[in-house]
């Protein structure tokens, strides 16, 4: 299990900080893990399950074509 900070979360779903945040609290987006001070992470493993998800939500919506 690996741990990963915003800048990394940042990059890998190119949402901002505040939208990560937003998510966070709308129930959206994983939640962080506290580190101890200020300092927080989230599992990479969920991040990449929750970009699955959205990649997943857009083929469902997109017409097959023959």
């Amino acid at each position: 299990m690996r741990l990963i900070k915003l800048s990394e979360v940042k990059h890998v779903t190119g949402l901002g900080r505040s939208t990560i945040y937003n998510f966070m609290k709308e129930g959206k987006f994983p939640q962080s893990v506290s580190l101890g001070g200020r300092a927080v992470a989230w599992v990479e493993s969920e991040v990449t399950e929750w970009i699955l998800k959205k990649i997943a939500e857009r083929d469902s919506q997109t017409p097959q074509s023959s």
